[in-house]
């Protein structure tokens, strides 16, 4: 199955999408459901699912697990209680965290947090990294699961769509550990069994950091544009 992640107005566009799939089957991949197939569990776009979204949000905020907060990025950045710690999102100080929801109801430019159990401990067991511990508070903050701009955050929109779908096994890299242990507080919540995660090592470059999509000069069409193979890459991905 191939889901579209396209929730990012900014940088999702119907010529990336249709680059998608065009540089997925160069490489080798073969899929029976997604956008361009249809299938059981449509639509595969996940700007075409914002009411599973929407109910998911609603259920929470009708059980007390959220609250609204009016903080900006650099607020949280600024406050003396909150760490930063590479790419992750700093751990929030709970600024607006004992506000009930009728007071900030008219405000506009607020987005929606989860109350995490302070000092709860999450554990999972990891397919790669054994067992994982986090403990909620310290590890992580309240975390983001509505946007000011009224879009799902990634780690409501990634439960609700893998929940939706039946996923059983989750596979992606090292960086989204402590994500899991935030995704199993919202399964939790939602009634619904989490699926099984492994995460894998993160392919660096040269100097050590951490491919992305941002770098452009990597990507799949770049390299097909040097004439390198499918193979070549799949068999280097193995070694």
């Amino acid at each position: 199955m191939l889901r579209n992640e396209d929730l990012d107005d900014a940088r999702c566009k119907p010529e990336f999408v249709d680059a998608m799939f065009e540089d997925l089957r160069w490489f080798g991949l073969e899929w029976q459901e997604g956008p361009d197939l249809g299938g059981p569990y449509a639509p595969y776009s996940q700007s075409e699912r914002s009411r599973f979204y929407v109910d998911a949000f609603e259920r929470l905020r009708a059980s007390g697990y959220l609250f609204q907060c009016t903080c900006s990025r650099q607020d949280v950045l600024r406050a003396a209680q909150a760490p930063h710690a590479g790419e992750d999102e700093p751990i929030y100080p709970g600024t607006c965290r004992g506000q009930g929801p009728t007071a900030l109801e008219s405000t506009t430019k607020a987005t929606w947090r989860f109350r995490v159990p302070n000092g709860e401990v999450i554990e999972f067991t990891d397919g790669h990294y054994g067992v994982q511990r986090f403990v909620a508070g310290e590890d992580f903050g309240d975390f983001v699961v509505w946007r000011q701009d009224n879009v799902p955050s990634y780690q409501l929109a990634a439960v609700v769509d893998d929940a939706a779908m039946r996923i059983t096994e989750v596979v992606r890299g090292q960086d989204l550990l402590k994500s899991t242990a935030r995704q199993l507080l919202l399964y939790r919540a939602l009634g619904w069994p989490p699926p099984d995660f492994f995460h894998c090592l993160l392919v660096m470059d040269e100097a050590g950091v951490r491919l992305a999509k941002r770098h452009d000069s990597l990507s799949l069409r770049a390299l097909r544009a040097k004439g390198l193979k499918p193979e070549e890459l799949r068999n280097n991905a193995l070694a």
